[in-house]
C-alpha cells in the first residue's frame, strides 16, 4: 500500500501521569484516500488529528509522511505538506476573503518576503475551485458560516499541500452547506487527488465523501477499512452504543445511517 501517512503505536496524554487520549493507535492513509475518523465526543479524533498535523508529539510511536518522521520535518516543511482546516477559523483583523487564502502561501514565502503574483494566482485558483471568487473583497467577517469554510479550505488549498486535515468541517452548518461542503470534498479529492482526513460526527457525511474508515473509541482504534465494511450494525453499537439501520440509500448513492435506540 501507498501509505502517505502512518501511524505506528502511537499514544498520547496531555499531561504527566494523566488519561492517555491515543492509546496504541496505528493507522495508515494511502495517497489519494479520504479517511473519515468517526467516534464519540472524547474519543480522541481532534488530538490525534494534532498529532498527525505535528502540533503535539506522541510519547510513543512515531507518526511519518512519505516515509519520513514528523520530528525530521522542520515547521515549515511539515506546513508545505500538510493544510488543516480547523473546526472554526476567527480572524481577530478584518481581513478580506483573499486575503485569508493568501495566508496559505506563507509557508513558501522566506523571511520578510511579500506575495508575490505567482502566489495571488494560486491564491484565485483556489478560490475559483471552491467557488469562491466572487467573495474576494468581501470581509471576511461578513461571511456566512458555509463561506467563511469554503474560503478557509481554499487557503488550505493554496498552501499547496499533499493532504489535507479537516476536523469537523460541517459543524454547525445548516443542511444545504453540509451538502456543499460534501461535494466540495469529493470533487477535490476526485480532481486533484489530495488526500484527506475528515474528522467528523456525522456518519452519514463520512460515508458520503469517504474512501474509508476508522472508528475511534476511548483513543483506541476499533476498526479501520473499507466504507461499506466498517460501516455495519454492530460497529456502530460498539463504538455509539445505538442501535441503528445501516443500509445503502439508492437516491443518495451511498450508505446511509439511521438510529434507533440508544443501548443501555
Amino acid at each position: 500500500m501507498n501509505a502517505l501517512i502512518e501511524a505506528s503505536d502511537v499514544s498520547f496524554a496531555y499531561e504527566r501521569g494523566g488519561p492517555t487520549v491515543v492509546d496504541a493507535v496505528s493507522l495508515s492513509v494511502r495517497r489519494g484516500a479520504i479517511l473519515g475518523l468517526l467516534g464519540p465526543n472524547g474519543s480522541g479524533k481532534t488530538t490525534l488529528l494534532r498529532l498527525i498535523a505535528g502540533t503535539r508529539s506522541p510519547q510513543r510511536g512515531r507518526i511519518t509522511f512519505d516515509g519520513t518522521p514528523l520530528p525530521m520535518l522542520t515547521r515549515r516543511e511539515l506546513a508545505k505538506h500538510i493544510a488543516v482546516v480547523p473546526q472554526e477559523t476567527q480572524s481577530t483583523f478584518d481581513f478580506s476573503a483573499l486575503d485569508i487564502v493568501l495566508m496559505g502561501r506563507y509557508p513558501h514565502l522566506g523571511a520578510f518576503e511579500l506575495e508575490g503574483p505567482g502566489d495571488l494566482a494560486l491564491a484565485r485558483a483556489a478560490m475559483e475551485a471552491t467557488g469562491t471568487s466572487a467573495l474576494e473583497r468581501r470581509r471576511f467577517s461578513a461571511l456566512s458560516g458555509g463561506e467563511k469554510q469554503r474560503v478557509v479550505i481554499a487557503s488550505a488549498i493554496a498552501q499547496a499541500s499533499d493532504a489535507l486535515l479537516l476536523d469537523e468541517p460541517t459543524a454547525s452548518l445548516d443542511l444545504a452547506y453540509q451538502l456543499e461542503i460534501a461535494a466540495l470534498l469529493a470533487r477535490l479529492n476526485r480532481e486533484r487527488g489530495t488526500t484527506m482526513i475528515v474528522s467528523t460526527h456525522d456518519l452519514n457525511l463520512a460515508a458520503s465523501v469517504c474512501t474509508e474508515l476508522a472508528l475511534i473509541r476511548r483513543g483506541r482504534i476499533v476498526t479501520h477499512g473499507a466504507v461499506a465494511t466498517v460501516l455495519t450494525p454492530s460497529n456502530v453499537r460498539a463504538v455509539y452504543g445505538i442501535d441503528a439501520d445501516v443500509a445503502m440509500h439508492s437516491r443518495a448513492g451511498h450508505m446511509t445511517v439511521v438510529p434507533i435506540a440508544r443501548v443501555e
